[in-house]
């Protein structure tokens, strides 16, 4: 299998979404709600961004969401 490739998201409290950036996928930067519906809009955006780019690899295209959220405990 290939490498990943890394997409990093974080919680917006303000605006109450997962805001998702990629260095490895040129050009990702989107939002959702719940982490389950950005990895739907990822597993779109993710190939059309590649391809659009001219990196788009052969066979499947794998990555990994890493996400980052603040809390505090009362």
């Amino acid at each position: 299998m290939d490498k990943p490739f890394y997409v990093h998201a974080t919680w917006d409290e303000e605006a109450r979404v997962w805001v998702a950036s990629s260095d490895d996928v040129p050009g990702l930067a989107t939002e959702a709600e719940t982490a389950e519906e950005l990895v739907q809009k990822l597993k779109i955006l993710i190939p059309e961004l590649l391809q659009l780019n001219g990196l788009s690899p052969a066979g499947s295209i794998s990555f990994e969401l890493l996400t980052r959220r603040f809390e505090l405990a009362a």
